[in-house]
């Protein structure tokens, strides 16, 4: 595929420009401009993001906690407040969906950028508001698709505030994403090859965006780090891994085969959950209200499927060992679980990092049954692998894993994630999913087939059939 940013204006979209008269391209430098633009923009909407809901965070699970569980009667154990919190917190979330509508997910996100290639920045109240109520409720889902759609959707507005042909304003909304993913992942390069793989099920192909979605993210790591004090580089002190050898390499594709094996399992989860929670779909405050409480009753017996897991995998690294093998599979099966209710209840959010954590714990699961896999080794592994066979990001997710692990083991986990990819390419859990269109044709259907299950319009817009 050519690369179109090099050419100039009259080259540049040949089969697009005679249905956008009045539309006109940026010169390369103002690219990378705007896109360092947005950068720090989506540095500066992550920083208060991210302090919002620390500030909400520490007040529903601390604060609060502290003056209230005392005066609980006797018959009601304190612990009882994880799902009381909960609960309520879905009625909240159940409310600002009745009143401000649903704002769409990663898969409506992803329909948008293939057409008609912008991100309506309309929805970015709902989405806010709607998702900081989810997390600090205790979902399962985590902050990077909200902050995707809020950058996105600014990435988009700048497009079109510059009149800009179709194919420039959704390089400007990949570089939204990319922002936002930069600021949240701590990567850039995985970040924004993140933003360019999600849209596709085979691969990257919107190569032209790959340099301004670089600059951007560097741009929002950078205001992001510098805003809340956090260190750069591994963001998990995993155990150190002895030097590579060939016998790792086997077992990286080992490992692989059976991340995809966990991946289908949670698809197949996930179906069924959507299905049990279908006739609900309609009467939102209701059923927000019903995936609170449920999140809050797996958490009352498995206290590590709170929240998104960022945190959480901490310590599955530094205590996961003294579970036991079957509590860790327990945990990983739970999370399925977990995570389906929260996105089919109306919960908004992401779930990488939540697959991050059902592979640490099952990679880690793997390592105590064969002594010969390195702890290390096996969770990272099974990290990348479940959340590839899931997003379809085999490159991305290799770099960010190698990035947030600080370890050198890139060839490893490669492999690791290409199996699991290749393995599950006829499985998509995302719909809309799929090639790049000509620009200047009729955008077609995503093709589906019975390999393939059907997304359907529901509260979590990630909902499988």
């Amino acid at each position: 595929m050519t690369q179109t940013l090099a050419s100039g204006p009259e080259e540049q979209h040949a089969l697009s420009a005679p249905f956008e008269i009045g539309k006109r391209e940026l010169t390369y430098s103002q690219l990378v401009i705007c896109a360092a633009l947005i950068g720090v923009f989506g540095g500066l909407v992550a920083t208060a993001y991210y302090f919002v809901l620390e500030t909400l965070m520490h007040g529903v699970w601390h604060t609060v906690p502290d003056r209230v569980v005392p005066y609980f009667p006797s018959w009601l154990p304190q612990q009882h407040y994880v799902w009381i919190a909960s609960t309520i917190g879905g009625f909240c979330v159940g409310l600002v969906l009745f009143f401000m509508g649903l704002p769409g997910e990663m898969a409506q996100v992803v329909d948008k950028i293939h057409s008609p290639g912008k991100i309506d920045i309309r929805k970015t109240p709902a989405m806010i508001i709607a998702s900081l109520v989810a997390i600090t409720s205790g979902g399962s889902a985590g902050p990077e698709a909200p902050l995707v759609q809020v950058n996105g959707s600014f990435g988009s507005w700048l497009g079109e505030k510059l009149q800009l042909t179709t194919t420039s304003v959704r390089v400007l909304t990949f570089c939204g994403m990319s922002a936002a993913l930069g600021a949240f992942f701590g990567a850039p390069i995985g970040a924004a090859l993140f933003a360019l793989e999600i849209p596709h099920r085979k691969g990257l192909e919107y190569y032209e965006a790959i340099a301004p979605a670089v600059v951007s993210a560097i741009f929002s790591f950078a205001v992001f780090r510098i805003n809340t004090g956090m260190t750069i580089g591994g963001f998990y002190h995993f155990e150190t891994v002895p030097p590579l050898t060939p016998t790792n390499l086997l077992e990286g594709l080992v490992l692989g085969g059976i991340g995809a094996g966990v991946a289908v399992m949670f698809i197949g989860v996930f179906r069924l959950v959507g299905h049990l929670l279908a006739p609900l779909e309609h009467h939102r405050i209701l059923l927000a209200t019903l995936g609170g409480l449920t999140i809050g009753l797996i958490a009352l017996a498995f206290p590590q499927t709170l929240f998104f897991s960022e945190e959480q995998i901490h310590t599955v690294i530094e205590t996961g060992a003294t579970l036991g093998i079957t509590f860790l599979l327990m945990i990983a099966v739970a999370k399925m679980f977990a995570i389906s209710v929260t996105l089919h209840s109306g919960f908004l959010g992401g779930f990488i990092f939540p697959l991050f954590f059902i592979g640490a714990n099952v990679g880690l699961a793997i390592s105590l049954m064969v002594p010969q896999v390195h702890p290390t080794l096996g969770m990272v592994c099974l990290m990348a692998a479940v959340n590839v066979a899931v997003t379809k990001t085999p490159v991305s997710t290799s770099i960010i894993l190698s990035v947030l692990s600080g370890m050198a083991m890139l060839p490893v986990i490669v492999i690791s994630s290409f199996v699991s990819f290749l393995l599950t390419s006829q499985i998509a859990m995302i719909k809309t999913q799929r090639s790049r269109e000509l620009e200047g044709f009729p955008t077609s259907a995503p093709q589906t087939s019975e390999a393939s299950p059907r997304l359907v319009s529901s509260p979590a817009s990630l909902a499988i059939e």
